[in-house]
């Protein structure tokens, strides 16, 4: 079944990045900021997040073209975020996707241009979308303005900063990825939702497998800090521990973060019981984000 699941992975994640390229073609960019742009967009990665959007809608049988543009602009936002998330102001990385950090390759100014372009965007794509009524495209706005803004996404940075240097808790450790990770996978997977016709105990079963997959997502990714290669990776690994950053390793250790890991990733698949079979490829996909290794 890892197999099988990665591969179906690796198969929406290819027909994505062709989309992708095709919607980028189609936007108003000027000539000196296409390259910072679609460098790090179209450099690969797992499409995780469009990914859960589209099966989501697909599930309660929603719309699925603004599904995918909801998840493209989600991949904007996120990438914007790497890219500014990689400067030596921030966490101050070389490489991702295993190619050279934007700001190695375009120089600091573009690479910041090049993020804010990004962002914005991500709101003329979600403004675009036609396949569903206004109110479900204003959920969508508001929904990715707040999890990429100061509640959310940037608030999650901000937090992660501050702690550097520092001992914090591991219910400090959690607010801080609940907003720097998790507020995007809330947006993927509820926005997949406000593409369908949901209903409200829908949408709550949903948040619940949001929160404990970001949870999930997070812990192993500080264990492949430790663990885990630069070739696999296509990072730099022990970076946390070169920032001396406070994880879920140097709270836990190992092997208790692998074992809460694991404690999110049923509570991830439970959360989806109301769901049946039809939420199958969700629940694969909890065990993919466990036991990757990349």
């Amino acid at each position: 079944m890892p197999d099988k699941i990665e591969e179906e992975l690796k198969d929406r994640a290819d027909n994505f990045d062709e989309y992708l390229e095709e919607l980028l073609a189609g936007l108003n960019i000027h000539p000196d900021l296409e390259d910072p742009v679609s460098y790090t967009l179209l450099a690969g990665g797992k499409r995780i997040r469009p990914i859960l959007t589209t099966a989501v809608c697909r599930m309660l049988e929603g719309e699925l073209r603004a599904a995918r543009d909801f998840g493209a602009a989600l991949e904007f936002i996120h990438t914007y975020s790497l890219i500014h998330d990689d400067l030596p102001c921030m966490d101050d990385d070389e490489l991702r996707r295993g190619k050279k950090a934007s700001h190695i390759v375009f120089g600091e100014a573009r690479a910041v241009l090049a993020g804010d372009a990004l962002q914005s965007l991500a709101f003329e794509i979600l403004a675009g979308i036609e396949e569903i009524d206004y109110r479900s495209r204003c959920r969508l706005v508001e929904l990715l303005a707040s999890a990429a803004g100061p509640a959310g996404m940037v608030a999650g940075q901000a937090l992660d900063l501050k702690a550097e240097d520092q001992d914090i808790s591991l219910e400090e450790l959690k607010e801080i990825h609940r907003a720097k990770t998790g507020a995007l996978f809330r947006a993927a997977i509820l926005g997949g939702a406000h593409c369908a016709d949901s209903e409200e105990k829908q949408l709550l079963s949903l948040e619940e497998y949001a929160r404990q997959l970001g949870l999930t997502f997070q812990i192993v990714d500080d264990i492949l800090d430790v663990t885990g290669s630069e070739e696999e990776l296509g990072k730099k690994v022990g970076g946390d521990e070169a920032g001396q950053k406070t994880t879920y390793i140097t709270l836990l250790g190992l092997e208790e973060a692998r074992k809460e890991a694991r404690a999110a990733a049923r509570s991830a698949r439970k959360a989806l019981s109301p769901f049946g079979e039809r939420a199958e490829f969700l629940s694969e996909l909890v065990n993919f984000v466990l036991e990757r290794q990349h």
